[in-house]
């Protein structure tokens, strides 16, 4: 079953009283353990569909599902529930809180939720992205590669169905970016997680499973490895 699954979905936006179509008929399926990669220019549509795809907006109409579940028709605590629960995100900007270490900013999620083993899960967390040791480091005592690994520890604290990443190796250069890139994919095996991924990179495209290129918010080439 698709963990992320777009039927026909329309997005528009009121600009100045003007309406602007940001997608146009989106159809698309991301199941678990698959990687799917969103290319275009900027503004053909890639954040908007991530945060369809993340319930942090929703389709003019068509359907958004996430993990068998309608967005749209979702009551507000259940969409809290969605959104803590089973979507994990990664930006470009790594979005750390430079006043809390690497463990605290990967654990807050789980306080924020109130689960249980905060701290111990983090710390599983941090292993697994290759962080066993800076536990303690400010975000700024941290390399742009080390800062999103803790943001990728993050976004998988808590055991998301789906990881959506948005130009998650944009502020990395040409080395560290791969090594992100061979993280992601490795995760989404391991975890088997659905992971839908904004990019403009060709090589970031290039280790998806199907790459999806958007032009004016329209779908208009899709490739399966």
């Amino acid at each position: 079953m698709a963990l992320v699954e777009l039927r026909n979905v329309v997005k528009d936006y009121d600009t100045d009283g003007q309406k602007v179509r940001a997608l146009d008929g989106i159809s698309l399926s991301v199941g678990a353990g698959e990687l799917v990669a969103l290319v275009g220019r900027s503004g053909c549509g890639k954040s908007t569909l991530l945060n369809l795809a993340g319930a942090m907006d929703f389709a003019s109409s068509g359907e958004v599902r996430i993990d068998g579940q309608t967005s749209s028709a979702a009551s507000e605590g259940a969409l809290t529930r969605l959104r803590r629960e089973k979507v994990g995100f990664v930006f470009q900007s790594f979005q750390l809180l430079h006043t809390l270490s690497a463990v605290e900013n990967v654990e807050l999620p789980l306080l924020l939720s109130r689960r249980n083993r905060a701290r111990e899960l983090a710390l599983e967390r941090m292993g697994d992205v290759g962080l066993d040791g800076l536990e303690n480091r400010l975000p700024h005592q941290l390399s742009g590669g080390q800062m999103q690994r803790v943001a990728i520890a993050r976004a998988l604290v808590h055991s998301p169905k789906v990881l959506l990443a948005d130009e998650p190796t944009g502020n990395l250069d040409n080395t560290t970016g791969s090594q992100i890139l061979d993280l992601l994919l490795c995760l989404t095996r391991e975890r088997n997680t659905a992971t839908l991924m904004a990019t403009h990179s060709v090589e970031a495209a290039g280790i998806a499973d199907v790459v999806i290129t958007l032009r004016d918010g329209r779908m208009v080439d899709v490739k399966h490895k």
